[in-house]
């Protein structure tokens, strides 16, 4: 059914079919990688270079006049990178296996989503069905790529004692198991750039013990608050006095949507009514929202990516549109940053439209539509 109406709604990870100049479908990622092999193995990354023009992108730019040393197509490298550090910091996976991820990802595809590979390879990590990975459509997606490599590893005895190929081969077992060495400098500047974009994370989640914990002094993630009932609003909670008055409009009304069922496909223009279209999905709930507000969105996540302009997540405020799953340039899923680290969701089928806190988001963009 999704299918059948992929303009409405938040629906599923359409492949990215990437095929880069020069390449035919029929090569072997690995022997594109090995023939395009760094020179200089990157031993000379300036960390603070990298982490400049991460931002950038990671902010909007357009890429033109983004350079980092190992990635030529940053726009689309870069927002790849970020998926896999925010799953790793989900999964609580400390920074040395979110390097280890990245590195291993540079070697097998580069950063790009490959609808080819070596054999039946796939994706991020060249992942193969015939070897149990997934589905095709499975592995091409970001997010389970990550989550799926991750699990792996994490099964690898003695992982965190590793060297980041000894733990890579582990997990990939290519044939090149000498390669990912290459990328480790590269993997180590992205890996603490993209992290420290996050709410609560200065360094990139966690220490090598895998506590990726971190203050209540810092950035609010909304676990002050504690466990949240589904359609409550949090004990305490109020908004924030100095939020942009269209925004305390569109976040009032959202809340006075809670706890009515999601409906995929939903206007959102009847929540409370007895017919299941007038309910709400995750991005009519934006459009119904901001409409009260006397502001026009687009009605998909997939545009709503592209409304107002890109902020760092470090620097949201009330309001402002965060996206999940996917990919930043095509994300699933959005909701309104509620200040105190709280969202506002219209969140899956069978599920209400609650208020979640942003430590469970894996934000993969901001947008401030006002």
């Amino acid at each position: 059914m999704k299918a059948l109406a992929a303009g409405i709604g938040a629906v599923f990870l359409s492949p990215l079919l990437i095929a880069g100049t020069g390449m035919t479908l029929a090569a072997s990622a690995e022997a594109v990688q090995t023939t395009g092999s760094v020179s200089n193995c990157l031993t000379d990354i300036d960390a603070g270079k990298v982490a400049d023009q991460v931002t950038k992108i990671l902010d909007g730019a357009s890429g033109e006049d983004v350079r980092v040393e190992g990635l030529d197509l940053p726009t689309e490298q870069i927002p790849h990178a970020q998926t896999i550090v925010a799953t790793g910091i989900s999964l609580d996976v400390p920074k040395k296996g979110q390097i280890i991820a990245l590195a291993t990802a540079m070697q097998e595809s580069r950063l790009r989503n490959l609808n080819y590979g070596d054999r039946d390879s796939l994706g991020l990590f060249q992942q193969r069905p015939s070897q149990g990975w997934g589905t095709a459509q499975q592995i091409r997606d970001p997010v389970y790529a990550s989550e799926r490599f991750y699990k792996a590893l994490l099964a690898v005895d003695g992982w965190q004692q590793m060297t980041v190929t000894q733990a890579a081969q582990a997990v990939q077992k290519s044939g090149f198991p000498d390669a990912y060495a290459q990328w480790e400098p590269l993997a180590t500047a992205l890996q603490k750039a993209i992290a420290a974009t996050f709410p609560g994370n200065s360094d990139g989640a966690g220490d090598e013990t895998g506590d990726t914990s971190s203050s209540s002094c810092s950035t609010q993630d909304g676990s002050q608050y504690g466990p949240i009932p589904e359609g409550a609003v949090p004990k305490g909670y109020s908004i924030p006095k100095d939020a942009d008055p269209r925004a305390r409009t569109a976040i009032d009304w959202a809340m006075h949507q809670l706890g009515t069922m999601y409906q995929w496909g939903g206007s959102c223009t009847a929540a409370h009514g007895p017919d299941p279209m007038g309910r709400c999905d995750c991005s009519s709930l934006m459009q119904q929202a901001y409409a009260k507000a006397g502001i026009q969105l687009t009605r998909t996540t997939y545009t709503q990516v592209n409304e107002g302009k890109a902020v760092s997540v470090k620097a949201l405020k009330p309001g402002d549109l965060i996206f999940s799953r996917g990919t930043a340039a095509r994300p699933e899923h959005v909701g309104m940053y509620m200040g105190e680290g709280l969202v506002i969701e219209a969140p899956r089928t069978g599920k209400p439209v609650r208020i979640t806190p942003l430590k469970d988001w894996d934000v993969l963009a901001a947008r401030r539509v006002i």
